[in-house]
Order: C-alpha cells, then sequence, then structure tokens
C-alpha cells in the first residue's frame, strides 16, 4: 500500500498496533499443557475487543484466528484441541488481521519454557537477520538485494532459507505487490521498494530445507528436508531513511 495522506498512516498504526499487542500477549498468555485452540482463541478474543478481523479468516477461511505452528511445522498450522505444548517446543505464531479497511501482519518463533532441545540459536538467528534487513530497507533499494542479505546471514550462521515463502506489500489487503519479498536473491528481479509504501518483512530460517510443503489438511507447511524454521515478521513503513516498524508493540526483538 501507499501512504498518501495521514489518514491512512493512522489506519495502518491502527491496526498494527492491535496485530502487534496480540501477538506479543498470545507469546506471554503461552503455557505447557495449553492447547493450541487455546492460545488461538484468546487471541481472537483480543482482536475482537479491539474490533479487528482476523485476516486468514476473512481472506481465506482459515479454521482459525491465527497460524499456530509447533516444532517441525513451518506455517500455517491450524489451532487444535488435541495439540497440547510442551516443554521446549518451538513455536510460531503469526497473527494478521483487517481494522476500518487497513490490514497488517506480524509473526515470532519462540521456544516455550527450557530450551531442552537447542532451539534458541535458530531463533536468535531469525530474529536478528529480520532486524538487520529492515535497517538496510529504504525507498529506491532493490528488493533482490535483501533476499540476498538474509540468505548470507543465514549461511553465516550456518542456516538456510526457505525459499518459496515471502514477504510481502500489505495495507489495503493481506498481500499486495510487492508479493515476493523472498529470502534469498533473484537476479532478475529489479523491483526497488518504494517509499511511503507498507510491507510486511518476514525471514524464514531453516535448518535443512529450502521448500515448504502442505500437508494433507490443504494448510500446514512443513519442510521438504525435515528439520526447523523460524519466522518473525513486521509490517514496516518505508522511508528514505530506516523504516518505521508498525507492528513494535509486539516487543519483537525484547524476546
Amino acid at each position: 500500500m501507499s501512504i498518501s495522506n495521514e489518514s491512512e498512516l493512522k489506519g495502518m498504526k491502527k491496526v498494527s498496533e492491535v496485530v502487534g499487542t496480540t501477538l506479543k500477549l498470545m507469546r506471554e498468555y503461552a503455557k505447557v499443557g495449553m492447547s493450541t485452540k487455546e492460545l488461538d482463541e484468546y487471541g481472537g478474543e483480543i482482536l475482537k475487543h479491539y474490533e479487528a478481523k482476523s485476516a486468514p479468516y476473512e481472506t481465506y477461511g482459515f479454521p482459525g484466528y491465527s497460524c499456530i505452528s509447533v516444532n517441525k511445522e513451518i506455517a500455517h498450522g491450524i489451532p487444535s484441541a488435541k495439540k497440547i505444548l510442551r516443554e521446549g517446543d518451538l513455536i510460531n505464531i503469526d497473527v494478521s488481521a483487517e481494522l476500518d479497511g487497513f490490514w497488517s501482519d506480524n509473526g515470532c518463533s519462540f521456544v516455550l519454557g527450557n530450551d531442552i532441545h537447542h532451539h534458541q540459536p535458530l531463533v536468535d538467528a531469525s530474529k536478528q537477520i529480520l532486524f538487520k534487513a529492515i535497517q538496510n530497507i529504504k525507498g529506491g533499494v532493490k528488493i533482490s538485494d535483501i533476499g540476498h542479505l538474509i540468505e548470507t546471514e543465514a549461511k553465516k550462521r550456518g542456516f538456510k532459507v526457505i525459499k518459496n515463502l515471502a514477504g510481502h506489500g500489505v495495507g489495503r489487503s493481506l498481500h499486495e505487490k510487492p508479493e515476493d519479498i523472498l529470502n534469498y536473491r533473484v537476479k532478475t528481479n529489479q523491483e526497488r521498494f518504494r517509499k511511503n509504501t507498507t510491507v510486511a518483512i518476514e525471514t524464514f530460517i531453516s535448518t535443512d530445507s529450502t521448500i515448504a510443503m502442505e500437508l494433507n489438511d490443504g494448510w500446514t507447511l512443513v519442510g521438504n528436508k525435515g528439520g526447523y524454521v523460524t519466522q518473525h515478521e513486521q509490517t514496516i513503513l518505508v522511508t528514505d531513511s530506516t523504516p518505521i516498524i508498525l507492528t513494535e508493540s509486539n516487543d519483537l526483538w525484547n524476546v
């Protein structure tokens, strides 16, 4: 979305604060022994409190208010009463919503309780790489250059990236142009970030896989070579200098 006036910026800030706050509160609410459905319903109540509508439900008919993926699930995990959270689980919560005609998106991976399975280095890598990527985005920067930065930083840490999942434009709908802000460089892509546009930047950092594959439930994504994946996502406003992080209420950098 291209922001052309103060009311549009206000609308994007408002919905972004809501999804960021919802993500933060859901992350803090998650406990060992809780089902992902219970966690999702808690998030749904927060969205309702702010009179916001779940974006995946509204857009795609997703069976939940948020996507909650556990352990070897990469993304689009379906909340379930049968899926019980356990100590050391690698959890990803992705919250996106619509409010007053504006849409925003954010996500976070974290370890529940003690890191008994040693997932924290992967979590930290994803978060730190997202931070560095955002710091390097401004109007005129090639989208492919940010993809190159993400993959290069992942390799430095001994990790890979998922190549068929990407960040995207967001604002008047959940997915807008640019549609593929990938985690690696596509040399033929000459598209550049444009000042005053809102985009969701996502990292997908992996231990083994490079491709996300859909399970038979029609939603849940897992890796083509197994292993684990962490995702972190912020909706930002591109400027002439450092972007404005609209979803900063998620407190992502401090997890």
